[in-house]
């Protein structure tokens, strides 16, 4: 028989053998074949072995993890990506150390006066540097560094860093002869740029906010300036160098304002002083008003300590061209004042705005309010498009004026064509401190300006030259008496205006003057 089969029925008759037939086949045993009883033996001796053979027990999840090939490179992926993020915040954090520590960063926003200041500095620096590298100027700022005791300071000082984006700003300037030449300045652009200032490199950053814009529509700028932490007293130098070239750039000139929605701005170019002597006005009347301006600016002080509000106003009022204006531009450029322009009938021009705008006037600065009897004899005149003049009212002037709200160390000057028409709340004391007429010319501004046209260089002139002028000046005279033009007010008389001009045209010839003087009476008289 088989090994196989005889071992599996010796198993099954084991196994399945009841306790009574187990006696049977015990007694029956004794009785087999030998072949039989090998066979069993050998039965007897497998089923040890079968028994041992066991199912493996079920593998753990730490098992089935690690025998996981894609769950295993995911993790590494992870794991990878965590390091590479906690390395990146190291570095920014180390970054942020640094910065904190060894670099200073200053930032100059759009509305502060330095920005337009650093702008213009930036753009002279530049043209500066370009011509040091050509050889044309010696750098002033930067001392004289050996290249054989500190080469690589040598090289840094040398070594002049290019800005490659550039903004441009157009500048148009009107000469005395009414020409108008066009200037471009090329500026740093929006972008980082770096560049040099006495041997401290500054990284200069421009950025502009689309989203974020002023009243006016105009994107908000700011120029940050970073160097190292310790070249911090850099930034104190150069704000001052830009200061500094800025009020050079506006020496001998007068900055006219005009309010533009809720701020001031820059009125064209600033224009050249005029001389306080160019304006005639009559005998005394100029220096009545310096005088009492003067000694205003000097009794700050004075106010102060008696409570009294720091600010005076002044009206001028006569007929027009009689000088009002001219005097005022005249006695900013002496004081070395700026003017703000006021106009009543503007379009928009709210009480707030008006307050707002009176109580943040640029410093050293006088407000001009010309033709303030007309400023609300429109509001009933009606254009194309519905609109009924200025929106400020009366009493809302007044409030401006010297209201709660209103400023202090403030100069206002009024001017008026007809001081009959103006209220009398307008010009009570407190309102206006000082009202002077300046009326049409007398025979001391006629003799004056007269002499100041074309006998001012009496020492240049030859005495027969000298003598002759005088002689034309009292025939001018006479002739504008016989004429009337010193009697009577208004169309009777001569304003320094018709003077000026009149002299102007004949500016080389006093004799012309005379001459068209004497013809124009006769055409009056004739009429």
């Amino acid at each position: 028989m088989p090994f196989g089969i005889g071992s599996k029925n010796a198993i099954h008759a084991v196994d399945n053998a009841s306790p009574q037939s187990t006696s049977g086949s015990q007694s029956a045993s004794l009785v087999l074949p030998q072949n039989a009883q090998d066979s069993a033996a050998a039965s007897s001796d497998i089923i040890p072995i079968v028994r041992d053979i066991k199912p493996e027990p079920p593998k753990s999840w730490k098992d089935s993890i690690a025998s996981n090939p894609l769950l295993t490179a995911g993790v590494g992926v992870v794991g990878f990506t965590a390091s590479l993020a906690v390395a990146r915040k190291s570095v920014m954090f180390l970054a942020d150390a640094v910065k904190r520590h060894y670099l200073i960063k200053l930032e100059i926003p759009i509305r502060d006066q330095s920005y337009a200041w650093f702008l213009q500095w930036i753009h002279q620096h530049q043209r500066n540097l370009a011509q040091i590298n050509r050889g044309g100027i010696a750098q002033a700022d930067a001392p004289h560094v050996s290249p054989f005791r500190s080469p690589i300071k040598y090289l840094f000082t040398r070594y002049t860093p290019r800005t490659h984006y550039l903004s441009v700003a157009t500048t148009l300037s009107q000469h005395e002869n009414g020409s108008i030449s066009t200037s471009f300045a090329l500026l740093p652009g929006i972008g980082n740029h770096i560049f040099r200032y006495k041997n401290a490199f500054i990284r200069m950053e421009r950025t502009r906010e689309l989203k974020n814009l002023d009243p006016q529509g105009i994107p908000w700028e700011t120029i940050s300036l970073t160097t190292l932490y310790a070249h911090r007293n850099i930034f104190t130098e150069l704000l001052s160098a830009a200061q500094e070239q800025a009020l050079k750039s506006q020496e001998g000139k007068t900055t006219i304002y005009t309010s533009w929605m809720t701020e001031w701005r820059t009125f064209g170019q600033p224009r050249t002083k005029r001389p306080l002597s160019s304006v005639v006005l009559d005998q005394g009347i100029k220096e009545k008003i310096v005088q009492d301006i003067n000694d205003f600016l000097a009794s700050g002080k004075w106010y102060q300590d008696r409570g009294i509000p720091y600010r005076r106003g002044y009206l001028l009022h006569g007929p027009p061209g009689s000088g009002k204006s001219s005097f005022i531009k005249a006695l900013a450029g002496d004081l070395s004042y700026d003017i703000c322009l006021v106009n009543l009938s503007e379009r928009g021009l709210t009480d707030d705005r008006l307050n707002h705008l009176l109580s943040n006037m640029p410093t050293r600065s006088i407000a001009l309010l010309e033709d303030v009897d007309a400023a609300f004899n429109n509001r009933k005149q009606k254009n194309e498009e519905g609109y009924s003049g200025a929106n400020v009212t009366f009493s809302g002037l007044l409030n401006a004026l010297d209201g709660v709200a209103s400023s202090e160390e403030r100069i206002l000057f009024l001017t008026t064509n007809y001081k009959e028409k103006l209220d009398e709340a307008l010009v009570r004391p407190g309102r206006v401190d000082m009202a002077v007429e300046i009326g049409l010319a007398t025979e001391w501004q006629v003799e004056r300006m007269f002499q100041r046209f074309y006998g001012d260089d009496e020492a240049e002139l030859e005495p027969e030259r000298r003598e002759r002028v005088k002689e034309l000046c009292r025939e001018f005279i006479d002739v504008l008496r016989a004429s009337g033009a010193f009697e009577g007010e208004g169309k009777s008389g001569i304003s320094t205006a018709e003077l000026q001009g009149l002299f102007v045209y004949h500016k080389h010839s006093p004799e012309d003057v005379v001459a068209t003087a004497k013809a124009m009476v006769q055409a009056k008289q004739g009429n």
